[in-house]
């Protein structure tokens, strides 16, 4: 069992090491890796685009027989899942640079992919360091303090997560106009990309509610469209099947890349900026497979809590660096996971282990859990 595998807190992972980081040095050794290529930007999420509408267009095709078909299903599954994640790129990309790159990516991805670039503004919380797996972090769990069955039903949620974008923006969305409380509910508890359903979201400044109105209503306009042409049988039926199966799959895939970016040690409370990066999670940049479950740099997890903007594009650069001359007892170096199937088992067994020792001290983690009820409920 690895050190990573056997610690049951960020404390305990940091013992393990030096204790020692120096932000200074590990910029200086990346270097120039903080320049976002726009051109590159551009040819990637294009080509894939592309690549992935054929693809996906292809597999109604029946004289291609069944086999070639699911072949075709399962390409455009990741292509589709590779150009949506720029959504990620987007909230940490100079908010006065790269504009008709939002505008384009929203048009040929947010808006029909159902996820508009404004439902992840709220991952800037994620990287505040008084925010990190606290209650403000909508984007952290203690799954490794909690029962197995956090984790399973995080993973099976993606059944129903297509369905719930449809109702969203096809149903809330007008409901939103017809009053303010019911704007404010909707913003709050169902506008977020998130993992913690207990996150209430802060209300948006004026200027950001515009971008979100044109926002949904471009998603509102495009799910009835689709149900029109398919009403009046200008889309066969089963294009609607491929749509649905197709966010199932995406959001899975979503889902468990997202179990494996973080150990989840902490336990609700602030952790020390160290402590969030061993909580963090790098995987080898050579296996070639790790681009496809984390493409657009997001097997480079850990290193991109440790500098947010550097370009995904310049992430395995940035990560060769620091492994090659950071020392040997450097925190940063137990971030690196063998794979993504060890990361799993490893969350697995803590939080198996953290069950059964759970059963020793119920009313400790009743009254932990219920203060930070109380503190989201305050926010309300």
């Amino acid at each position: 069992m690895s050190i990573e595998s056997a610690a049951r807190t960020p404390a305990e992972l940091l013992e393990r090491t030096s204790g020692r980081f120096s932000m200074a040095q590990a910029r200086r050794i990346v270097g120039n890796q903080f320049r976002p290529k726009a051109t590159l930007y551009w040819t990637d999420l294009l080509v894939t685009w592309v690549v992935a509408i054929a693809c996906y267009r292809m597999v109604r095709e029946e004289w291609l027989g069944g086999p070639v078909r699911l072949g075709l299903f399962a390409l455009s599954c990741l292509l589709i899942y590779r150009a949506g994640l720029f959504i990620h790129e987007l909230v940490h990309l100079p908010a006065d640079k790269f504009r008709g790159f939002r505008i384009v990516w929203n048009l040929l991805c947010g808006i029909p992919f159902l996820i508009p670039s404004f439902v992840y503004y709220t991952h800037i919380d994620h990287h505040r360091r008084r925010h990190y797996g606290t209650d403000h972090d909508g984007e952290y769990l203690p799954l490794a303090h909690r029962s197995r069955w956090w984790i399973v039903a995080y993973l099976t949620q993606s059944l129903i997560i297509p369905a719930l974008a449809i109702f969203r923006f096809g149903v809330l969305t007008p409901l939103t106009w017809l009053h303010p409380s019911i704007r404010t509910w909707v913003h709050r508890h169902a506008s977020s990309m998130i993992i913690d359903p207990m996150y209430l979201r802060p209300l948006p400044t004026e200027r950001v509610l515009r971008v979100i109105r044109w926002q949904e209503i471009g998603c509102f306009l495009f799910i009835w469209t689709f149900a029109a042409l398919v009403y009046f049988g200008r889309l066969p039926v089963f294009a609607l099947y491929q749509a649905y199966a197709t966010g199932v799959v995406v959001v899975t895939i979503n889902a468990v890349r997202t179990v494996a970016a973080h150990r989840w040690l902490g336990q609700g409370e602030t952790m020390t900026f160290l402590e969030q990066l061993v909580d963090s999670v790098n995987y080898p940049a050579g296996r070639w497979w790790n681009i496809l479950w984390a493409p657009v740099g997001l097997r480079f997890h850990a290193l991109h809590h440790l500098f947010p903007s550097i370009p995904y594009h310049s992430l395995a650069e940035a990560h060769r660096r620091l492994m090659a001359e950071l020392p040997a007892d450097s925190p940063y170096r137990v971030t690196e996971s063998p794979s993504l199937w060890a990361e799993l088992r490893s969350l697995w067994r803590r939080a198996g282990e953290s069950r059964e020792s759970s059963a020793y001290e119920p009313a400790a983690t009743e009254t932990a859990s219920a203060g930070r009820q109380s503190q989201r409920l305050s926010r309300v």
